[in-house]
Order: C-alpha cells, then sequence, then structure tokens
C-alpha cells in the first residue's frame, strides 16, 4: 500500500496568495506615500549664490 501526497490542490491556493501579498506590499506603499506627504518640511531660507568663472565653460560648436 503506497501513500501519495496529492499536490495539485494548493497550486492554485498559491497565486491567490501571492496576489494577496502583491496587493498588500502595493497598499503598504501607497500608504507610506500618503504619510510622507502629510508631513511638512521646510523650505530653505538661504539663498545659495555661486559664481562659477567662465574658464570652466567649454564652448561646443
Amino acid at each position: 500500500m503506497h501513500f501519495y501526497k496529492k499536490t495539485s490542490i494548493g497550486k492554485s491556493n498559491n497565486y491567490i496568495k501571492l496576489i494577496i501579498k502583491l496587493i498588500l506590499i502595493f497598499l503598504l506603499f501607497i500608504a507610506l506615500l500618503i504619510m510622507l506627504d502629510q508631513i511638512n518640511f521646510p523650505a530653505p531660507n538661504k539663498k545659495i549664490e555661486q559664481l562659477i568663472p567662465n574658464e570652466n565653460f567649454k564652448v561646443i560648436k
């Protein structure tokens, strides 16, 4: 008497689990983006100016 394990039943179930996991990861990513959007980051107050000498520019014709 041999015992056989039926593995064909769980194959469609694995696809469903994978799709659910992907949807959960996507929703977590969207929630993270929404939470980052709610944070009010301050704008820089100091104006940044840097003079670049003309020696560094190359003229291409």
